[in-house]
């Protein structure tokens, strides 16, 4: 989401420079376009995305004809595998990144499942007036809550496209005390639950969902 320095994963930091990363998801190869010197941290596929989609493939989550948005989606990969096993999706990021992730959106699609992908422009706090309020079955963030001036406006993000029923995935690798405070401010709104470890790639799921009164008591 935000196009900002970071300080990369160490030694695999390589493979965010190369132009192409493939992978296979949904019985399809995909190949995702990467521009790391133009757009930065919103045009790579960080592990964290390959997780999510992982335990998407899983079955972890049922997508056939529910309703997903995707928040920060950079490359667009998690949105990608979602319509590809049987989501609308909604893919949205800041307005700098879409071309970039409309392109690898159209490239790795078939066009009968062009209608199920949607890219649109999400600013987490501000043009929240777009999205309908709790019109979501499955919202989905892979490395989302690394900024920590963003934690704010993407809780009020969630807070406005979850509705009662709706289920909040959320992919991470734990870098920083600041990515324990955000899972603070979320428990405070939301029960959160982690469902999934990806011990090899150091990346943790966490699910979410709107308390209800039973477990407020």
């Amino acid at each position: 989401m935000a196009l900002v320095p970071y300080d990369g994963e160490g030694i695999g930091i390589q493979k965010f420079h190369k132009p192409l990363a493939t992978y296979t998801f949904a019985n399809r190869t995909i190949q995702i376009r990467q521009d790391w010197k133009q757009l930065g941290v919103a045009a790579v596929v960080w592990d964290a995305a390959v997780v999510l989609c992982t335990y998407l493939e899983m079955g972890a989550f049922n997508l056939q004809g529910c309703s997903a948005v995707e928040l920060g989606a950079g490359t667009g990969l998690v949105g990608i595998v979602a319509a590809l096993l049987g989501a609308h999706v909604t893919i949205t990021d800041r307005e700098i990144a879409l071309e970039f992730l409309k392109s690898n959106v159209q490239a790795n699609l078939p066009q009968d499942l062009y209608p199920k992908a949607v890219v649109k422009e999400l600013t987490w706090g501000q043009n929240l007036g777009n999205f309908s309020p709790g019109n979501f079955d499955l919202i989905l963030g892979a490395d989302i809550i690394y900024l920590e001036e963003t934690f704010l406006d993407l809780l009020q993000t969630l807070e406005h496209l979850c509705g009662d029923r709706s289920v909040i995935l959320l992919s991470c690798r734990i870098r920083y005390e600041r990515d324990y405070d955000f899972l603070k401010m979320l428990g405070k709104h939301f029960t959160v639950h982690e469902v999934h470890y990806d011990l090899e790639k150091d990346v943790h799921i966490y699910k979410a969902h709107r308390r209800s009164h039973k477990e407020d008591l």
